[in-house]
């Protein structure tokens, strides 16, 4: 049996198991609906319902259904339009159209007799509420949507080959990134030499570049990029990814340029502490405390590199660490970039509460073999958040002169995308693999 088809069979399981429990005959799902800017005509980017293309691999495809019956093959409702002012779906094609009873519609409205005999009074329907045609009505039964987030958190050998796909997508458009830093190219011209070399574009990248030099990359979420290169490129943080068939990489990297000594022994003392951490990804360890033993390993490079002179324990412990790096060592990965899941407590949902003080961490899971989370630690020289370290009783044990010094080239990120394997395995690095390929 192919990958796909083995994907498809877990899902049909999964989800007849889930029907079941939760008292439901049938399950649809919507795509979506293609939206529009208010009091305007243009739409905006689609974004498919990820239930669906868990599923499929059918990305933009908006008005178009899926119906999930125990016994049954799963019904694709396929909306084609005859236009000719755009682009319509092109005809079905692929692996998936064999496995699936297949229905195609010319008009949205036309879904709803399609699907009319899976309709009962006992039908789950997964959508946005904008996606509701007569008869099919989005309620998103929480329970049902608890079962299947906490199963989808355990990627299948089909979901893995994908995001090793992704992988090998974006790592030549980071080492096109990186070339253009290098020769003195402003941010806009990087994100340029990033999507030629991805043959992404805007629309379709899984998450908007982060593009920034010297001082900017000291914004987390960095969202602009400038025109003009700025008068010494002395550092830069990309944090980038692709997709393939809807399973994204999600990676970040610190570059250097040359005859920047002191900045880029702090890069590559990060860089190791970020290899162990990903080396701490394994089967029943809790995520939680990865990122704890995150604040440990940055409170030793901060004591190494001089920067803070207070024990690593004292540091972690009087929260000296979380200036510096002030966001979770990372998340869940796959349909969406920040994955659904990472807080629940079991498949009947409830939370699994974030480590006291620490709330930006996104996943509090314990590991399975076949997660995959992003490992990113990261250590920055935010100016709000020094000022509030600058006035607490901890002040007089930071060097502010290297502070100073450092606080030029912004900060520094690191992020692999790692799948937990089984007791006993180390984890597979998918990021750095596809580097080391390229």
């Amino acid at each position: 049996m192919s990958l796909y088809l083995d994907h498809l069979a877990t899902l049909q399981r999964q989800a007849e198991a889930a029907l079941e429990r939760t008292g439901f005959d049938a399950l649809l799902i919507a795509s979506g609906i293609e939206k529009y800017a208010f009091l305007d005509d243009r739409p905006y980017l689609f974004q498919p319902n990820p239930h669906f293309k868990h599923w499929l691999p059918l990305t933009n495809h908006p008005h178009s259904w899926l119906a999930v019956r125990p016994g049954r093959k799963p019904r694709v409702v396929y909306f084609q339009p005859d236009d000719y002012w755009h682009v319509p779906p092109s005809a079905p094609s692929g692996e998936w159209v064999d496995a699936v009873e297949l229905v195609i519609v010319r008009e949205p409205e036309a879904a709803a007799k399609a699907l009319a005999d899976c309709v009962t009074a006992r039908t789950a329907v997964i959508g946005e509420g904008d996606a509701a045609l007569p008869g099919l009505v989005p309620n998103n039964p929480e329970p049902l949507l608890n079962l299947l987030h906490w199963a989808r958190g355990v990627k299948t050998p089909y979901e893995l080959e994908q995001m090793r796909a992704a992988q090998r997508r974006a790592v030549p458009a980071h080492l096109a990134a990186r070339k253009a830093f290098l020769a003195g190219a402003s941010e806009a011209e990087i994100h340029r030499a990033y999507l030629v070399a991805s043959g992404h574009t805007d629309r379709d990248l899984p998450y908007s570049n982060i593009i920034g030099l010297n001082e900017h990359a000291a914004v987390l979420h960095y969202q602009y990029q400038d025109d003009s290169p700025p008068p010494e490129s002395r550092s830069f943080l990309i944090d980038a990814g692709a997709q393939v068939n809807g399973y994204a990489s999600d990676i970040t990297r610190t570059w250097v340029a040359p005859g920047h000594d002191e900045f880029a022994a702090l890069v590559a003392a990060m860089e190791a502490e970020q290899l162990g951490l990903v080396d701490e990804v394994r089967e029943g360890v809790d995520y939680r405390d990865i990122h704890l033993s995150a604040h440990r390993r940055t409170a030793r490079v901060l004591r190494n590199a001089g920067i803070v002179k207070m024990s690593e324990a004292a540091m972690v412990e009087e929260g000296v660490t979380k200036p510096f790096f002030p966001h979770g060592i990372g998340h869940l990965l796959g349909l969406q970039v920040h994955d659904v899941g990472g807080f629940m407590a079991s498949q009947d949902g409830g939370v699994a509460d974030k480590p006291e003080g620490h709330r930006y961490l996104r996943l509090t899971r314990p590991l399975q073999a076949g997660m995959v989370v992003t490992i990113e630690p990261g250590l920055y020289f935010i100016p709000m958040l020094l000022r509030e370290l600058r006035a607490s009783p901890h002040a007089a044990q930071v060097d502010w002169h290297a502070v100073e010094r450092l606080s030029r080239y912004g900060g520094i990120r690191i992020e692999d995308d790692v799948a937990c394997r089984a007791a006993g395995e180390a984890p597979e690095n998918l990021t750095r693999d596809a580097f080391a390929a390229a």
